[in-house]
């Protein structure tokens, strides 16, 4: 397995990868609240609390709290540890990167691991976004052509309107083929997979769906086939594996051969240089095959084409390709290692629903399946593509959780993790089991609390919310996934990474 694809692979597994590998904590808030949005006026009769935790000593703390991060706990047990010991869903921690080897980048955060504390995350009144992305480190500028592309901007900044527009716009556009050109492109990938499969009993999927992802992304959003450039068309998966994981490996716990982890992999900010070469290529594919979409950009948006193309890039790189490369893996291997009888449900849900085998899915016709969409939903709430979720105090400001008040000052760093917040027992029955109904029928009031998008599931993206452009198509696309193996098999087995039989409808 080369470096590339280890770090993609190790991203897919950040949160936990059985819906029940996830031990039960001991520490559970009194469900004494419902929930509600973030206000200036909490609940007077909770009681107010100081923030409990701390940073530690100067290095000593940070360097300790990485250790246990990245080696000795692992991001789970460090944050459930922290939550018990402090009998508390808001605690004082630090979050690596750090000093020594981070000198501009302060560690300490308040983390949030409940579902109502949570969504002061996404309270654009309370929080800023300004280069918080992924906490306090920021990659080099250098990875998107010396641009600040609209994923760091935060929403009072002017240009972040315009490229939030542009983003929803080129959505909006790719919406005419964008169904076609997955269902097209998914057929390849499962006639590999059968392919294999005969020949050698099994099949490594991995690869092959981050080239079907690559593809009906690159000919949705951009309009051009990579096949214009067959040097794009075989490297492109690659390239993006690479320039994803050199931005991220100093914040990702790989939990491979320590200390050799720590020394090599997270001590570093890693150049750009190591993956310029196949960067420049890709911008130059864009630039000559996606001129439609440019020059809407420019025209439309007042963009220049630099902006426009760094920032396509992103949103189909970052976003777009390596969202779906870290769910899709996880909802299949959910799907492929049931026992429960859920495939049997799905399956005649889905023909019911289609009629046939031959009538043509579509964002409409999943939009009547309830069970499938739980499914996703339900993958989302327990597997979060995105593990931790930032924002910086705008100003001073009192953070309501299920059981107590706490004083946030302006400045301060909210460092969110997401699998806990989304295994909330007071929002959720069962909330370490994978209940593949928990979305269905008076069950979807609770898409209110499922946040994986930088916002609840019911929200809306625009220009004055960082919620993800691609929220709706990244839900309806799975959906349609899901759907259309339930056309085309009556079941499928395998578990993480492999599909080892197939049987045809």
């Amino acid at each position: 397995m080369n470096m590339a694809t280890m770090m993609m692979s190790r991203m897919m597994s950040m949160s936990p990868s059985s819906p029940s590998s996830s031990s039960s904590s001991s520490y559970s808030p009194l469900a004494t609240q419902s929930l509600s949005a973030p206000s200036s006026k909490p609940p007077t009769n909770l009681p107010f609390r100081t923030i409990p935790g701390s940073h530690g000593w100067p290095l000593v703390g940070p360097i300790s709290d990485r250790l246990d991060y990245f080696w000795f706990q692992g991001p789970d047990t460090f944050f459930r540890s922290r939550m018990e010991k402090h009998k508390s869903t808001v605690f004082r921690t630090n979050v690596p990167p750090s000093f020594p080897f981070f000198r501009q980048v302060n560690p300490n955060v308040v983390a949030i691991v409940d579902c109502k504390s949570f969504s002061h995350l996404f309270d654009m009144e309370i929080v800023e976004k300004k280069d918080v992305l992924i906490g306090d480190f920021m990659p080099s500028v250098k990875f998107t052509g010396d641009t600040r592309v609209c994923a760091y901007l935060d929403t009072s900044e002017p240009k972040h309107a315009q490229l939030k527009n542009f983003a929803i716009d080129i959505l909006k556009r790719s919406s005419k083929v964008w169904v076609t050109e997955l269902l097209g492109n998914l057929d390849k990938f499962w006639d590999t997979i059968e392919s294999e499969i005969s020949k050698d009993g099994s099949s490594s999927y991995i690869s092959h769906l981050q080239n079907f992802i690559f593809n009906f992304l690159t000919k949705s959003l951009v309009g051009a086939d990579p096949a214009f450039d067959p040097d794009v068309a075989n490297s492109g998966p690659f390239t993006l594996n690479v320039w994803l994981g050199l931005q991220l490996l100093p914040t990702i716990p790989l939990r491979v051969i320590q200390p050799l982890e720590e020394i090599f992999l997270h001590s570093y900010t890693y150049p750009f240089a190591l993956v310029s070469g196949g960067y420049r290529k890709f911008y130059k594919f864009v630039e000559q095959h996606g001129k439609e979409v440019v020059q809407r950009g420019e025209e439309e948006f007042g963009l220049s084409t630099s902006d426009a193309i760094h920032n396509m890039i992103f949103v189909l790189g970052f976003n777009a390709f390596g969202g779906f490369s870290i769910f899709l893996p996880t909802l299949l291997a959910t799907i492929a290692s049931d026992k429960s009888g859920l495939q049997a449900r799905l399956r005649e849900e889905v023909r019911k629903t289609s009629q046939s085998s031959s009538t043509r899915l579509s964002f409409d016709s999943v939009k009547d399946m309830e069970l499938v969409n739980s499914v996703v939903y339900e993958t989302l709430r327990l597997n979060p593509p995105v593990t931790l979720q930032y924002a910086r105090a705008r100003k001073d400001f009192q953070l309501t959780s299920h059981d107590s008040i706490f004083n946030i000052k302006k400045g301060e760093l909210l460092c969110g993790y997401q699998p806990l917040a989304m295994r909330d027992g007071n929002v959720f029955d069962e909330p370490e089991s994978f209940k593949p109904d928990r979305f269905v029928g008076n069950g979807k009031e609770l898409l209110s609390y499922l946040f994986w998008s930088n916002g609840p599931q019911t929200g809306s993206p625009s220009e004055s919310n960082k919620q993800c452009a691609a929220k709706d198509y990244v839900t309806q696309s799975a959906s349609l996934i899901v759907a259309h193996i339930f056309q085309r098999y009556d079941s499928i087995s395998g578990n993480s990474g492999k599909i080892t039989a197939v049987e045809k409808a």
